[in-house]
């Protein structure tokens, strides 16, 4: 705007302002053009700058030359900064190309090694999951201890798990040594500070969390629309002032003390009457009125604020509660995000949004909060329940990234039975049977009444038997196939038959079992008597219930109040828990998980109680499952042979009342569901015409 003085001939009068409105545009224009012109040169000069920076040209191939610089940069990379590692970059491939095993933790998984040289990886056997220094755990002069250990190698290939790091008032995230090349497994790591498909990020657990087994989640109602008291909850600190107070300051704008209950106390930390403010007083009154447990169980969604730090032990508590967590906590990398899809699970709102979070939720419809309510449950069994679980969680996606033709889909790591119980490639024949005998009698093969022999014509007469395997544990040495065929007067093409011998090593039928081309494995003693119409029946009952062990004979597990022990019982029963694998059906996948989840020691532990194999296998897939077996069929007796030993069946039976209390122990709970459900086939012994039933014979055996 120009403004111009006039002044009359005679007398000074007052100023008037003149905007010339043509001068005016022209000066905008001309001020705004230069404005463009220096923005389009600052905008030219960043993007040189930023393609300078590219590590390469996305081009269909890279040259000779292309690759030498690239690899270039990448050591520069490793050597300037590792906060920049990768798999790709930090990692040493060649260590992992035989198998995937680790030293210095879980000396009863699988994956463990106690060989330096057959390690692919390490996880470091210095404490670093406290790193505050003002903890008592917290260790010193960890650089020296670190860079002392034979293996360090700057960090490459090896594993550092953190829970806490940082102290009071910032909280950063620094573990007070240069972790260099080492992958680290944190809690409450923030996204900038997380180096992706590098890092691991954990849940903030306790330090009473179980380590193994753990409380399955506490959703046992699949009741459509949940009904709760309560739409929205939460019960903890609050800090007057300093990191993370924000939003936990605020939340009581939000309770109304009915449908929404959000109460915080001041009483945390020696000093916390020095620091308090105006409302602690009310807040601490109004916090003893609440049941934090009353409110999880009673709850639609459970609010998770972040702590000091970005994760909260609310986490954990509120997916076993089945009460979908609320998270608030911007920039938190959540646990195991690369493989599990929290949103599956949770609702994330942005820290900002407290005031509306309520307006928020009450957006989310019925069908939803179930599906959120079901996925907590999911992810809680299967990876979060135990600090064991956590650990071959972490483990397990680390196998994974190396072994990436391996990988499981997000679909499997997100739904049941999840990923340490899924099969890792298709079977073939998933509509046929393998049969795998074992050995456990010294009669001889000598002619077509033989046990043995009778089992195989009985399946080869159900015609999707194709394939059996022996487990020949005689000391003696085994016919040759063409008697095997002629004396069981089975066809060659059609059930092939394959003998096994142990050669006095211990090798056990679920061993053997992996071994079937076939899906579906129907494993029997020697010593079995079992019709062709028995082994069709307990088929068609397993194809229903394929994620099971079905069978003819039932145990049952049950709590001593005298000696306060886990008991087993052989006597007959309404109920059962335990399913004899002497005559059963399941799924080879179980074979597999037998031998390649299970702590080794387990295993071990069978070699000098071999008798417990059937418990131990009953276990471990209740545990998969959290059902029980499935009983086909009233049989008084399957075994052939009887024990005339008394004292060898006495020893027996008490070494099975100690493997239920050790597998009980090593499980860390009790896995076995009881049930008293049989499947008998339709107008089972039934006073109609036998022309009407399907299965006739099965009646008129003992």
């Amino acid at each position: 705007m120009l403004i111009l003085f006039r002044y009359g001939n005679n007398d000074l009068k007052q100023p008037e302002i003149v905007i010339m409105k043509a001068k005016n545009r022209y000066l905008i224009l001309f001020f705004t053009l230069i404005l463009f012109l220096s923005f389009l040169y600052i905008l030219m000069k960043v993007r040189k700058k930023v393609t300078k920076i590219q590590p390469f040209q996305h081009n269909t191939f890279l040259s000779i030359e292309d690759l030498e610089e690239l690899e270039s940069r990448v050591d520069q990379v490793e050597d300037m900064n590792p906060t920049l590692c990768r798999m790709e970059t930090c990692f040493n491939f060649t260590r992992c190309s035989q198998s995937f095993k680790v030293r210095f933790i879980f000396k009863e998984s699988s994956f463990y090694t106690a060989e330096a040289d057959e390690a692919c990886l390490f996880v470091l056997s210095l404490d670093t999951l406290d790193r505050d220094p003002l903890s008592q755990d917290f260790i010193r002069n960890m650089q020296f201890r670190v860079e002392a250990l034979p293996y360090w190698n700057g960090g490459e290939n090896h594993l550092i798990f953190n829970l806490y790091s940082g102290t009071w008032p910032h909280y950063t995230e620094d573990l007070g040594f240069n972790i260099g090349k080492a992958i680290l497994a944190k809690a409450s790591i923030a996204v900038e500070n997380y180096r992706p498909r590098f890092d691991i990020s954990l849940p903030l657990f306790h330090r009473t969390h179980p380590e193994k087994g753990g409380e399955p989640g506490f959703v046992k109602s699949t009741n459509f629309p949940g009904v709760h008291k309560y739409f929205l909850a939460f019960k903890g600190k609050r800090y007057v002032h300093g990191i993370g107070s924000e939003v936990r300051n605020s939340l009581y704008h939000l309770h109304n003390g009915k449908d929404v209950a959000l109460v915080t106390t001041c009483k945390h930390g020696k000093n916390w009457k020095e620091m308090q403010d105006d409302r602690c007083e009310m807040d601490n009154d109004e916090y003893d009125k609440w049941d934090y447990n009353q409110l999880l169980a009673n709850s639609t969604f459970c609010l998770v604020p972040r702590g000091r730090r970005l994760g909260s032990f609310r986490f954990l508590e509120t997916l076993q509660a089945g009460c979908v967590p609320v998270l608030l906590s911007n920039s938190w990398q959540l646990p195991f995000g690369e493989v599990i899809d929290w949103t599956l699970a949770t609702i994330s709102i942005d820290e900002r949004q407290l005031l509306q979070v309520p307006e928020i939720l009450r957006m989310v419809s019925q069908p939803q909060i179930f599906k959120l309510r079901q996925q907590t449950q999911i992810v809680w069994d299967q990876y979060l329940s135990s600090v064991r679980s956590i650990m071959l969680t972490t483990l397990e996606i680390i196998r994974q990234r190396i072994n990436l033709h391996s990988a499981s889909s997000l679909q499997v790591w997100n739904s049941r039975p999840g990923i340490f119980f899924t099969k890792r490639e298709e079977d073939e024949g998933s509509d046929r049977v393998c049969m795998v005998i074992s050995t456990v009698s010294e009669t001889p093969v000598s002619s077509s009444r033989s046990p043995i022999l009778r089992i195989i014509q009985s399946a080869s007469q159900t015609g999707f038997i194709r394939e059996s395997l022996v487990l020949w544990s005689s000391n003696s040495t085994p016919p040759p196939l063409e008697d095997w065929y002629r004396f069981s007067s089975s066809n060659p093409g059609k059930l092939n038959i394959r003998i096994i011998q142990t050669n006095g090593t211990k090798l056990d039928k679920f061993k053997v079992a992996s071994q079937c081309k076939s899906s579906t494995v129907f494993a029997v003693d020697d010593d079995i008597t079992i019709a062709r119409e028995e082994i069709v029946f307990a088929y068609t009952v397993f194809k229903d219930f394929d994620d099971r062990l079905v069978g003819f004979t039932p145990r049952v597990h049950y709590w001593d109040g005298d000696t306060q022990r886990w008991k087993y019982s052989s006597r007959p029963s309404s109920s059962f828990s335990i399913i004899n694998t002497n005559a059963a059906l399941f799924h080879k996948k179980y074979a597999e998980i037998f031998h390649s989840y299970l702590p080794r020691k387990m295993i071990k532990f069978l070699s000098d109680f071999p008798h417990c194999e059937d418990i131990l296998f009953n276990f471990l897939i209740s545990q998969i499952t959290k059902k029980a077996p499935v009983k086909v069929t009233q049989r008084k007796r399957l075994s052939s042979s009887k024990i005339e030993d008394r004292g060898r069946m006495i020893r027996e039976f008490d070494e099975k009342q100690s493997c239920m209390m050790r597998f009980f122990e090593d499980f860390g709970e009790m896995a076995l569901v009881v049930s008293q459900a049989r499947f008998d086939p339709v107008l089972f012994k039934d006073n109609v015409s036998n022309l009407r039933k399907k299965y006739r014979k099965i009646e008129t055996l003992d």
